[in-house]
């Protein structure tokens, strides 16, 4: 059986960029009040949760809110998980 030809591949060159490379400006440090915003909202939704478990019968607002204390609860820690992605 005849042995196949050999192709002999072209070299690849990539393509020459043309836009201009844009320097990024580096991001600091996250505002201290933005950091305690974050775990106030994550301790606050908790602590909701936590009274809701103890007193929640006893307390007028949380009485009339009744499952709804969850939502609640549940909203402030999930709003507080979210600012973590911002915080540098």
């Amino acid at each position: 059986m005849p042995k196949s030809k050999v192709r002999k591949k072209a070299v690849y060159t990539p393509p020459a960029d043309r836009r201009t490379p844009v320097k990024v400006k580096a991001a600091g440090p996250s505002h201290p009040v933005y950091v305690a915003v974050m775990l106030g909202m994550m301790l606050l939704g908790l602590a909701w949760l936590v009274v809701n478990y103890i007193a929640g019968e006893s307390v007028p607002l949380m009485k009339d809110l009744a499952n709804w204390n969850f939502a609640v609860g549940f909203a402030l820690m999930i709003g507080g998980l979210l600012m973590t992605m911002r915080w540098r």
